[in-house]
């Protein structure tokens, strides 16, 4: 049983270097795409609303343009 939490612990610190390493992919995009003249910030607005359900995503849109008005 402790060489099974081990084993837990292990593949945890495994995956949490993965997770880093991908963090840093990221960043790099987002740092490759601003200097090519686009805005990261926005870029991640588009993937947040890309993740949502198409209905949520149009009634989101929806509320936007009326509070906008």
């Amino acid at each position: 049983s402790q060489a099974q939490l081990r084993q837990y612990i292990e593949k945890a610190e495994r995956l949490e270097e993965e997770i880093n390493a991908l963090k840093a992919d990221l960043k790099d995009i987002f740092l490759e795409a601003k200097g090519e003249g686009f805005d990261p910030k926005i870029m991640k607005k588009v993937i947040a609303l890309r993740k949502k359900p198409k209905a949520e995503r149009t009634e989101e849109e929806a509320l936007l343009e009326v509070y906008m008005g």
